[in-house]
């Protein structure tokens, strides 16, 4: 796996002695030279990579990769800009044109979100290929937990966007009065139109951004 080499190093370090991470090292590394395992192991921390400590404003929680060929890259939600865009992320895009009048892109490639501030993270970052869920509990969900209340700690505004019942459940991890948080049902298919259609959480976090004295998210992907 690639290493962490900006500042989320410092909050993430003491992870990396603990009995837990290194049980979860060995099973990854063993099943990467096994099976097929998604993302590819440069991308498992690109969430990390792509939006570092000091640099959060928004943070968005998944559940596990997307474990299709191609898909998974290290964002949650995100694909490759020459993969089909999944139907969860079918439905953000129209939450996305209808809050904000966003157009709908013909790609589901999320970087540049996550380059602007958008911490776009899975509770387990890794699965195998055609399995859901497959590396459920196996010590990823310490890990970013870890991270999620290193960015709880921050002494500033951020944003979290709690999807679905997984992501919801890490509201009990933040107490930042400084930090906002939504809540709502997920975007997938199955889920969507309980609570997640509607929610406006793209619009309240661009507001309360904006009134912290904070750049608001251009939420707008382009077309490739």
């Amino acid at each position: 796996m690639g290493a962490i080499d900006n500042d989320w190093l410092p909050a993430l370090k003491p992870e990396f002695g603990k009995k837990y991470y290194a049980e979860l090292y060995t099973f990854i590394k063993n099943e990467y030279s096994k099976e097929v395992i998604y993302p590819p192991s440069d991308d498992v921390f690109n969430a990390f990579h792509y939006t570092p400590l000091s640099k959060v404003k928004v943070v968005i929680l998944g559940q596990d990769p997307y474990h299709e060929y191609g898909q998974a890259h290290g964002l949650c939600f995100s694909v490759k800009k020459d993969i089909k865009i999944p139907r969860s992320l079918v439905n953000i895009y129209k939450e996305l044109h209808d809050e904000l009048g966003c157009y709908i892109p013909n790609n589901g490639y999320l970087e540049k979100w996550a380059r602007q501030g958008v911490l776009m993270l899975n509770a387990v970052l890794t699965v195998r290929d055609g399995q859901a869920n497959s590396h459920k509990n196996k010590g990823w969900e310490q890990f970013t937990d870890a991270a999620i209340r290193a960015v709880n700690e921050l002494d500033r505004p951020v944003v979290y966007m709690l999807w679905g019942r997984s992501a919801r459940d890490k509201s009990i991890m933040l107490n930042n009065p400084k930090q906002l948080v939504l809540e709502s049902a997920h975007p997938s298919p199955f889920s969507a139109d309980k609570g997640f259609f509607g929610n406006g959480h793209f619009k309240k976090a661009n507001e309360f951004l904006e009134k912290n004295g904070l750049e608001p998210i251009d939420w707008q992907i382009e077309n490739v």
